[in-house]
């Protein structure tokens, strides 16, 4: 099956933000603070506002409601009223008819700031005394102002069982931050339409905002720009075009949004703002960096018993999504393995830096890493195979984690065997030559998160479908296409129950004034949440034309089959009709021919402790990796020569794409591994606080030539409640290739790398300490025999 819109990206025709131009339409820019930190003591504008060509020019005091994605930390303005809080936070933004204009005016405002101390490493931010001015004000008593959340759960005797433990493995670890490198940079475009909207007691109308974005929550962007903005909801409308690249950093709304907006509503005319890459890189929201902790406990017999985790996360000048960050640093951590006891100990920080958010595998791709070395270390000490002593330790399915999370399908053992025999692992695991080695790890990760971002009972995807006389049907989408497919899933929903060519449905998709609400694209939740809207809809209309078919020929509506672009007789298929025959005469039965569908989740899959409700999801996929690499103890040059992937997606509805995800998943993490640092300078090397490589020229990112070859393994379990039985495959697959190369490192050469990246100079490091211990050689080969395979239910496999 095609991707429905791959024709017009493969050819150019597909149209993104910056490709739409506005009659008289002018071009922002932002002025962005050249301080960490500092208070703002004034700002003149007056010589911006007279230079030619500029038609606006706004600071913070025009907008001073604060804003932020999660509704109970809300500690942005959309543009800095009386401190700046990093090197490039915005301070005053500009309309003008040009983008130069509007760059020459910002050199004209005149900011006077008075430097703050600034923090930007996450202990000394913790250790703060409040002897300098804090990032924030304290969020509750007793705190210093540097703290954005403290999460401390423990379910099961923790102390008592890691003492009882035959084994306990410890270690810090360290998880650079990385950021999301889409290549489409943020674009938005506000346009205001005067008059039209509330009388107000002046007797003046107010007007209609329209915003154009690259944004993937068209819904929240849609609830904050009317907040903010001061503005009736129902006068916003919200517009996304094709998003080229996301993964997460555009799950939120930025100030370019806001600006947009505001400078439409002042200069009465379209205003477009387009981050340059500089400011993509400011803007960040990407990985935090975490600082962990981990003592894992285990039993002669290959069982875990107990497993401490301690967790300081960077969380840069915002607190973004870093509430539930915090919460899914330890959270996401209790399965694909039975934990008998497990507690987790996590402290967000505010830093001088660009915030930090959700990027791919949001908040629980650091931790995955540190304990899937754990597990590596325990399996060694064990004298164990690290696959068997992954199997010994699946949690099964159709069950609960210690932290109470509902499982319900789980192909986890599927995906251990599928990478241990594509890869060879009993022939090669601690029996290739010094310096090349293999590795596996094992994940979860969600299908969408079980509660919406603010309470609400509504549903979380909806979607709206109408039958035409011609055999077309339409569906109205409120999903965000931000390259994954959404609109090709719904389409191929559409004609698998409609019974209609596929080139017969017409998606409409990203307008908040003609679709349904979908939340947005993020936390995998779109396939799983918007299908089953989507099914819900459709199966509503064929009821509708079976029926029509039915009293037509005489039959039982269940004898009424719609496939291949016919209505057909089930006990003989020879009698048909044109599907559009069969519309005709639904339409003529019950009139104009239109349904909606909605999803919900189940409330009953998590605990009733306070934060039980953060990491509950309707389903959770599960991979499992194995990497071999090659590693040159002379350079630190670490060479990945290839991955592969097993995935447990539940049921593949186009398997190309989900081999496409999964391939995409693993690239991200190959690179997280080896190249990606979000690094900012100290004093010693220029000015403390700015960003090392704000370019993809200076940013490490692998190129075609620098990835590994990949190699997917569809595993399907057949979820019980997703679509078909379809979980997600988007986030999950890219968790456990980061442990899988550090574990393929260690059978290489002997060596633990517990920092991230493994970048030639780290593992050069690494490996000449080593050296000088005795300990650079091959691991032994375990000599304990594998237990038996567990039972499983039933799953199916691509080679199946």
């Amino acid at each position: 099956m095609r991707k429905i819109e791959g024709l017009d990206k493969s050819t150019g025709r597909a149209v993104y933000t910056d490709d739409i131009t506005l009659p008289g339409m002018l071009h922002g820019k932002i002025l962005r603070s050249p301080h960490a930190h500092a208070r703002i003591v004034s700002i003149d504008t007056a010589a911006a506002q007279a230079l030619l060509g500029v038609h606006g020019v706004i600071t913070g005091q025009d907008m001073p409601t604060t804003y932020g994605i999660i509704p109970w930390t809300p500690d942005e303005h959309p543009l800095c009223v009386d401190r700046v809080r990093y090197i490039g936070d915005g301070v005053a933004a500009v309309a003008a008819v040009d983008e130069d204009t509007a760059l020459r005016a910002l050199d004209l405002i005149q900011v006077v700031y008075e430097v703050l101390p600034a923090f930007f490493d996450p202990h000394d931010a913790l250790a703060a005394d409040g002897a300098s001015p804090y990032v924030h004000d304290a969020k509750k008593e007793g705190w210093n102002g540097n703290i954005t959340k403290k999460v401390h759960l423990e379910f099961g005797e923790v102390d008592e069982l890691m003492d009882a433990s035959d084994v306990v493995v410890e270690d810090d670890y360290f998880f650079e931050g990385t950021t999301h490198t889409p290549i489409e940079p943020h674009c938005a475009i506000g346009s205001w339409q005067r008059g039209g909207g509330v009388r107000g007691s002046d007797g003046e109308e107010s007007g209609k905002l329209t915003v154009w974005s690259s944004t993937q929550v068209p819904h929240y962007l849609h609830r904050e720009l009317a907040r903010v903005l001061e503005l009736d909801q129902a006068h916003v409308r919200v517009l996304q075009p094709l998003v080229g690249g996301a993964f997460g950093g555009k799950s939120e709304p930025f100030d370019l949004e806001f600006c947009v907006g505001k400078l439409a509503m002042v200069t009465g005319r379209p205003v477009k703002i387009l981050y340059t890459r500089e400011e993509v890189f400011y803007a960040h929201r990407g990985r935090h960096p975490f600082h962990m902790h981990y003592r894992t406990g285990a039993n002669q017999d290959g069982k875990l018993t107990s497993v401490d985790g301690k967790i300081l996360l960077d969380g840069g000048a915002y607190a973004s999504f870093g509430l539930v960050t915090t919460y899914y640093s330890g959270q996401l951590l209790c399965a694909p393995y039975a934990m008998p006891a497990y507690r987790f100990d996590s402290t967000r920080v505010y830093t001088n830096k660009p915030a930090c958010g959700p990027k791919r595998g949001h908040g629980s791709v650091q931790p995955r890493f540190a304990f899937e070395v754990q597990m590596d270390r325990l399996a060694e000490k064990l004298d164990l195979d690290p696959i068997d002593f992954r199997r010994r330790n699946f949690i099964g399915a159709d069950t609960r984690t210690i932290n109470e999370l509902r499982i319900t399908s789980n192909g986890f053992l599927e995906c251990l065997e599928a990478v241990e025999s594509a890869s060879g692992w009993s022939e090669k695991f601690r029996k290739l030559p010094f310096g090349r080695g293999l590795g596996v790890a094992g994940s979860m990760y969600i299908s969408g998160t079980n509660y919406p971002i603010y309470p609400n009972d509504m549903p979380q995807s909806a979607v709206q479908m109408q039958i035409d006389r011609s055999g077309r049907v339409a569906v109205f989408s409120g999903a965000s296409e931000i390259g994954q497919g959404c609109d090709s899933v719904v389409a191929y929903i559409a004609a698998e129950e409609l019974g209609v060519p596929l080139d017969y449905i017409r998606v409409m998709r990203g307008d908040t004034d003609f679709t349904p609400v979908d939340l947005g694209a993020y936390s995998s939740r779109v396939t799983f949440m918007l299908g089953n809207a989507a099914i819900d809809a459709a199966r509503k209309l064929r009821i509708l034309v079976q029926g029509a078919v039915a009293a037509e020929w005489n039959v039982k509506p269940g004898q009424v089959l719609l496939a291949g672009g016919y209505a057909m007789f089930a006990p003989d298929t020879a009698r048909r009709m044109p599907i559009k025959e069969a519309f005709n005469l639904a339409e003529a039965m019950h009139g104009a021919l239109g349904s909606t569908g909605s999803y919900n989740t189940p409330k009953d899959v998590h605990g009733e402790y306070r934060g039980g409700t953060i990491g509950a999801s309707p389903a959770y996929s599960f991979t499992a990796h194995v990497a071999e690499v090659d590693v040159d103890t002379d350079t630190g040059i670490v060479e990945v020569k290839k991955i592969w992937v097993a995935h447990d997606c539940g049921r593949a509805l186009n398997p190309v794409l989900v081999e496409g995800q999964m391939e995409g998943s693993a690239y991200m993490g190959f690179g997280e591994a080896l190249m990606e640092e979000q690094i900012y300078k100290d004093a010693d090397h220029g000015r403390a606080g700015l960003h090392n490589a704000p370019s993809l020229l200076d940013y490490r990112i692998p190129t075609s030539l620098d990835t590994p070859e990949l190699e997917a393994l569809i595993v399907e379990s057949i979820d019980p409640e997703g679509p078909y039985g379809a979980k997600e495959a988007g986030e999950g697959p890219l968790h456990p290739s980061i442990p899988a190369i550090a574990n393929a490192i260690y059978d290489a050469v002997g060596v633990r790398m517990t920092r991230l990246p493994f970048s030639a100079p780290n593992v050069w490091r690494n490996v000449e300490a080593a050296r000088a211990e005795g300990t650079l050689k091959k691991p032994a080969v375990p000599t304990r025999a594998p237990a038996g395979v567990p039972d499983s239910p039933s799953v199916h496999t691509a080679a199946d």
